[in-house]
């Protein structure tokens, strides 16, 4: 019998290609958007996954998301799968309900057609309508963007960050990897069920069992660990040993992949064991990974050995720039 690595024997392939991602060297070309647009306050835009719109007393989350064009490209109905749900995934991670999406479209008849298909069966899935967009036909490369709102009774922010919070890693570890592309999909495993697996977050915000959330994107698990952190400038040591994580795939590989369910969560540690609940009671794995602290520094372990990764003080995952309180 083939016998996996364990996360000691992977550690320091892990930090290699947490410090080589090319997706999260991307996210700090973000900081542009503060030298053309200042400091901001990030739960009311830009900084977190989505803004926070207040309309007559309620929260109203609104977010979008372009998809690399490389991979509309290559594979249309996947890009159009993908437009969705990052869209839906960003929302839930604000403690909002997905309620409406808007696209643009720009390609060939024949690629346009096959990336609205993909749209329509996620909207399916995740139960949340296209309502509109924009269509241009041309010969051109293509390229896709989308935009969802949604609302929120409670809202999970990156500013409510604290030191002493608990770590937890939520995800769908069934499924498979792509081989072209870092995107772990579990949509043959988990099918209609992803529409309610992302309104748990929602659930989650309103009872107050969770303070702060982030989905796992592009920049791979730790490298969006490092965009939650970076509103406080908090670090952690993460547990590598206690990282739910699909057997068979390389963890420098999970820890840098777009996974199609994957959360970052900071709870109380009053509340971190029915935070991880509401996922694990429907067949979805969570694990407390780790505790913030305020040093600044990621910091991944596994078998009693441990490696810094990153500097989110030195080095911010983003470069945006907060309003000083």
């Amino acid at each position: 019998m083939h016998r996996h690595p364990s996360p000691l024997e992977q550690l320091d392939d892990v930090a290699h290609a947490v410090r080589s991602n090319p997706s999260l060297a991307a996210k700090r070309e973000i900081g542009l958007v503060t030298e053309v647009f200042g400091d901001s306050g990030w739960v009311e835009g830009p900084g977190d996954d989505g803004a926070v719109v207040t309309v007559d007393g309620r929260s109203v989350i609104a977010c979008g998301e372009a998809i690399w064009p490389p991979f509309v490209a290559a594979d249309p109905y996947g890009a159009g799968v993908a437009a969705v749900l990052a869209n839906v995934n960003d929302v839930a991670a604000m403690g909002g309900v997905p309620l409406a999406i808007v696209d643009t479209v720009v390609a060939s008849r024949d690629v346009a057609k096959v990336v609205l298909e993909g749209m329509r069966s996620a909207s399916r899935m995740y139960r949340v309508p296209i309502v509109g967009g924009h269509l241009t036909i041309t010969e051109g490369p293509p390229s896709l963007s989308a935009f969802a709102v949604g609302h929120a009774e409670a809202v999970l922010s990156s500013t409510n960050v604290m030191a002493g919070h608990d770590l937890v890693v939520a995800a769908c570890v069934e499924g498979r990897m792509r081989a072209d592309f870092p995107f772990f999909a579990s949509f043959d495993e988990r099918g209609p069920s992803l529409g309610d697996d992302v309104r748990i977050l929602a659930t989650i915000a309103q009872r107050g069992l969770a303070r702060a959330a982030k989905d796992i994107s592009m920049a791979g698990l730790v490298g969006s660990l490092a965009m939650l952190l970076e509103w406080g400038s908090f670090g952690v040591t993460l547990d590598l040993d206690a990282l739910p994580a699909p057997q068979g795939v390389p963890l420098a590989q999970w820890c840098n992949c777009f996974p199609c369910f994957g959360f970052l969560l900071t709870c109380e540690p009053t509340t971190t064991e029915a935070c991880m609940a509401m996922f694990t009671d429907v067949g979805l794995s969570a694990a407390k990974v780790g505790t913030v602290d305020a040093s600044g520094i990621i910091t991944l372990t596994a078998g009693g050995r441990s490696v810094r990764v990153l500097d989110v003080r030195a080095d911010p995952a983003t470069g945006l720039s907060r309003i000083q309180l």
